[in-house]
């Protein structure tokens, strides 16, 4: 399983961009979560943690998929910024 790029942003297979803000470790189970925002205004919450093979896992064919990914989040080149890159 490839590992999530911090500093990038991803497109979730419903549509929405957001920018991952880095990736910590669970303290119980010393699982990689990934930190990320929406790049949409939302009235619940600024920061998200997903586990990261949640985050990456592929996903089965369904009719909210409107971007046609196969992953649950996918890299956006094209919008992404390397905030990391000196």
């Amino acid at each position: 399983m490839e590992q999530v790029q911090i500093g990038k942003v991803y497109r979730h297979f419903k549509g929405n961009y957001y920018f991952v803000e880095n990736v910590a470790l669970d303290s119980e189970t010393k699982e990689r979560v990934v930190v990320y925002k929406p790049l949409y205004p939302r009235q619940d919450s600024g920061i998200w943690v997903r586990r990261e093979a949640m985050f990456l896992e592929e996903i089965p064919e369904r009719p909210d998929n409107i971007t046609g990914q196969k992953h649950r989040f996918e890299v956006v080149e094209e919008l992404s910024i390397d905030y990391l890159k000196k």
